[in-house]
């Protein structure tokens, strides 16, 4: 069951970082974990952000396995096998950065790149419990970034700690700064439809937190999640459609390219529409309380032997894919159910407010080991 991919040794001696099989690395091929780009000739040149971390001194160890054509939300992959959850074996290591995820949570490297366009840094970080965020859409660059066009995809850190997450920040991000926590923060704590060990797990998080909470509701949530699937559907048939006619591309991910081809364009006129909207929503609460808080996941993750209906598990995803239509940053926290099994704390904040966030995050995280 392969998490790594490649195994390199590329630059200083400074914190390690893996880099999703999505992310271009001079020399070496950009295959997404699908069969059907086993011949895809070496990258000329690195992805912007694996040039950023190099010169920050990051030594770059590996590349790691993913959900085929990033287009899946729990991990599994024939071709490449599906990576071991080092920390809940027997369990999806979520999707689409499963290897990355897998990758910092077996203490392979100090951070992962992974990539995220409906969940799939923060799904998997809440699969192996790390830390993934999200950042604002845009913050981060996607030169040499597979799709090279998206309107929802961002590049984002795991780690098994938010020192770690912010110091590959600092490196990926040239505008990111010095994160730091205000002197009064109220949270607001959005309701959502999830399982009772999930919803008691946040629950007890934030109520051990400290901050004051405030209920908010996000109705345009179930609408947006619509959208953003419209928009993932007719961008990945723009950028992976053709490699259904080489014959090598996983079942599931092919039912699902089959599936998205069918996107019509007044769906993505549409989702346009609620992409507006539902900003604008989002917006609106973050003015009453600079930071969002809601579950990660609905549910408890999967196990891998009833996992293999990928599209029935897209539910996975009901509570971060809106996020990315709205492009707002967000952030994954580990978390234990009563029964031990992992838990996902999302928390939200501004577009351009990644420094809050992590801050917020960071220092929750030390208030819950105490």
């Amino acid at each position: 069951m392969s998490i790594v991919v490649e195994d390199l040794a590329l630059g200083a001696n400074g914190l390690s970082v893996m880099v999703k099989d999505t992310i271009d690395i001079a020399g070496y091929p950009t295959r997404a974990s699908s069969r059907a780009l086993a011949d895809a000739p070496a990258a000329a040149e690195h992805a912007q952000v694996v040039a950023a971390l190099l010169a920050a001194g990051w030594r770059v160890t590996g590349k790691t396995s993913l959900h085929e054509l990033a287009f899946g939300t729990t991990g599994l992959n024939a071709w490449t096998g599906t990576p071991a959850n080092p920390r809940y074996p027997g369990y999806i290591p979520g999707g689409s950065s499963s290897g990355s995820a897998a990758a910092v949570a077996a203490g392979l490297c100090d951070v992962a790149l992974g990539t995220d366009t409906g969940g799939s840094v923060r799904i998997p970080a809440a699969c192996c419990g790390v830390f993934g965020l999200k950042p604002t859409f845009g913050r981060v660059s996607r030169q040499g970034v597979m799709p090279a066009r998206s309107s929802l995809d961002c590049v984002g850190p795991l780690a098994r700690d938010m020192d770690s997450l912010i110091a590959a920040m600092h490196a990926i991000a040239p505008t990111f700064t010095t994160p730091k926590l205000p002197h009064s923060l109220t949270i607001g704590v959005v309701g959502v439809a999830a399982c009772a060990p999930v919803q008691v797990a946040v629950s007890q998080a934030l109520a051990r937190c400290g901050w004051p909470l405030v209920a908010q509701s996000l109705p345009g949530m179930a609408a947006a999640y619509g959208a953003a699937m419209a928009v993932i559907n007719g961008e990945t048939w723009a950028a992976c459609g053709h490699l259904l006619a080489t014959g090598h591309v996983g079942n599931d991910v092919a039912e699902r390219l089959r599936a998205a081809s069918l996107t019509s364009p007044q769906a993505l006129a549409d989702a346009d529409i609620i992409r507006r909207a539902f900003t604008a929503e989002v917006d609106a609460a973050l003015a009453v309380t600079p930071i969002l808080a809601l579950p990660t996941m609905p549910d408890l993750p999967l196990l891998v032997a009833d996992a293999a209906d990928t599209r029935a598990a897209l539910g996975m995803t009901s509570l971060v894919r809106a996020f990315n239509l709205s492009g707002h940053p967000a952030l994954s926290i580990p978390l234990h159910s009563a029964s031990g099994l992992p838990v996902g704390l999302q928390l939200i904040a501004a577009h351009g407010a990644d420094e809050l966030l992590c801050a917020v995050a960071r220092e929750l995280a030390r208030r819950l080991e105490e």
